[in-house]
């Protein structure tokens, strides 16, 4: 892997497992008798292939259930693939799901603390960094409050405070701010925009446009969970638009 390269993806495949019933008519359901299910799989991705560069900011589209939120989980370790390699340079930080990695009963300052050990922040640096994450979440006056009485779009507020403090130079973002309200979406963004100036690398979901053009550069479409395109940003919008 060349030295200037953040992610290589080589060959990646991920298979998933559905299960489908017979149909089943009224003599099976008073009868008791049951239809075996049929196992049923289904490459969520297949034969993707890309490099991302150091400081890179890539957009990801494609319509929903065409693997992007699977290739986010496959780059940020949580899910394995069955076929290919993903190979990451450096540590992620990864805004992918709002509740990943928060406990329901125990409060927000201590699921600060856990989240932020989780991702590898020593407890010093926890402590340093701990006023920044509540301000920066707008949740001083909840902190000693149980995580699960917050609501969503405050979960979306901590999550992403305690990720954007991390160090990590990789951020994958699935999505997930389009829950907060505008004023703090347009905090989130000046935040991400810090980061991309500091030469972080930043790998994007969203339906948004606005916000893929004004962070990436460059985009990957997927369809049927493969990698349609690579090119440009607009280019990739286009063609996904059919334009």
């Amino acid at each position: 892997m060349a030295a200037d390269i953040a992610i290589h993806v080589a060959g990646l495949g991920v298979r998933f497992r559905r299960i489908r019933r017979g149909r089943r008519s009224l003599k099976d359901l008073f009868g008791g008798s049951r239809r075996r299910t049929r196992p049923d799989e289904f490459w969520a991705l297949r034969e993707v292939s890309f490099d991302v560069r150091q400081g890179e900011a890539i957009g990801v589209v494609g319509r929903n259930g065409q693997g992007k939120s699977t290739l986010l989980k496959l780059v940020a370790g949580v899910l394995l693939a069955d076929e290919g390699t993903v190979d990451v340079r450096g540590g992620v930080a990864p805004l992918i799901e709002i509740t990943g990695g928060f406990v329901g009963d125990l409060t927000v300052r201590e699921n600060v603390r856990l989240t932020a050990g989780l991702h590898g922040m020593s407890r010093a640096e926890v402590a340093r960094r701990f006023d920044d994450i509540i301000e920066f979440a707008e949740i001083a006056d909840f902190i000693d409050m149980p995580y699960k009485h917050l609501s969503n779009g405050m979960k979306v507020r901590l999550a992403f405070s305690v990720v954007s403090q991390l160090d990590e130079p990789i951020l994958l973002v699935d999505e997930v701010l389009a829950v907060g309200d505008k004023a703090f979406r347009d905090k989130c963004y000046r935040r991400i925009d810090e980061l991309l100036a500091a030469g972080r690398t930043l790998f994007f979901v969203s339906h948004n446009e606005k916000d893929l053009r004004r962070f990436c550069t460059r985009g990957l479409y997927l369809d049927k969970g493969q990698l349609k395109m690579d090119a440009p940003i607009a280019e990739v919008l286009a063609a996904y638009n059919g334009e």
